[in-house]
């Protein structure tokens, strides 16, 4: 029996490294008869990204792209690929070669002998910032205790079987955090370790800005865990408050009187600032609500390539996979 691989290729103004990155999992894969199609979704790129694809798309029957009316971020552009693919299996990579992509072939095999996730596992960082590792070593460790499952060194690349694609599909939710969602789901899961690559053109998209927003956004759409910070900073300001009743009543006994101007004034400095921060993370837990009631497309597909054609496409503007496309 023949098995479809559908590799995902989310990218964003990668228009330096698309095409050789579009020839280096060609070249894995063939080598190994692995029957294939490759889906590359753009972003809302403002370069060149989306006519390399188109052009290349021509030439190359394996090649599929599908393209945003703006940039909706990454993990809408993933389940976009997810939705559009066909295959047995479908395995997400970077568009950057970060990700080598002769690990494919380790996590086909793997999924060829029964493992439904194929977890790409970073093995280490090459040339990798300070504060990037201990930044995302700090988020996955408050990711992991609070959903229990564990995020350490996980990535984007992995490889799902087809019933993962369609479990992950079919979940409403429009804030998805999908390294944590497909780790959720409780598929039979093994690992490949990999280094992470040099990258070989251009340059990361991500700022500190970003990662921290990233983080934020997937921490509140993934896990509960920021609204009992509330909780734990209002038992701080029980035990402060109670210590310094203490004091104030033995130094009241002891007849020594304590200057009250100044510990008003700390503690209500230090009670507002705690009941902003709280009010702040509750509002931002509504903001999230707010965001899944309206139900809006998770992205929307302004274009396509002739190659990629979706089931959908005989009715216009057709909700897929939570995100919408625009047949014009």
């Amino acid at each position: 029996m023949i098995h479809i691989l559908s590799v995902i290729i989310p990218v964003y103004n990668e228009a330096t490294i698309i095409e050789q990155m579009i020839d280096a999992v060609e070249t894995v894969l063939e080598s190994e008869k692995i029957e294939m199609e490759i889906i590359v979704v753009d972003d809302g790129s403002d370069d060149r990204t989306w006519d390399i694809v188109k052009e290349i798309s021509i030439t190359r029957s394996t090649v599929k792209g599908i393209g945003f009316t703006r940039n909706f971020g990454k993990e809408a552009a993933i389940f976009a690929g997810l939705s559009e693919s066909k295959g047995d299996c479908a395995v997400v990579i970077d568009g950057d070669l970060q990700h080598p992509p002769e690990k494919i072939i380790e996590m086909y095999r793997l999924w060829q002998n029964g493992y439904e996730i194929v977890e790409g596992r970073k093995n280490m960082y090459n040339e990798e910032r300070y504060f990037y590792s201990a930044f995302s070593t700090l988020f996955y460790r408050l990711v992991s205790n609070s959903v229990g499952v564990d995020m350490n060194r996980s990535s984007d690349f992995k490889m799902l079987d087809r019933k993962v694609v369609l479990t992950l599909l079919n979940m409403p939710e429009r804030n998805a955090f999908f390294r944590a969602l497909s780790s959720w789901t409780g598929y039979k899961t093994t690992e490949v370790k990999y280094f992470v690559g040099k990258r070989e053109e251009g340059k990361t998209k991500w700022s500190t800005w970003g990662l921290i927003k990233y983080a934020l956004t997937n921490i509140s759409s993934f896990s509960s865990a920021p609204m009992q910070i509330v909780t734990i900073l209002g038992a701080i300001v029980f035990m402060a408050s109670l210590a310094l009743s203490v004091i104030t009543l033995v130094q009241k006994i002891r007849g020594i009187s304590m200057e009250g101007f100044t510990t008003v004034i700390i503690m209500q400095g230090f009670t507002g600032s705690i009941i902003m921060i709280s009010l702040g993370i509750i509002g931002y837990y509504i903001s999230k609500i707010y965001d899944e009631i309206k139900h809006r497309p998770r992205y929307i597909i302004g274009k396509r390539t002739n190659g990629a054609v979706s089931e959908t496409n005989n009715t216009n503007n057709m909700p897929v996979g939570n995100g919408l496309m625009v047949r014009h």
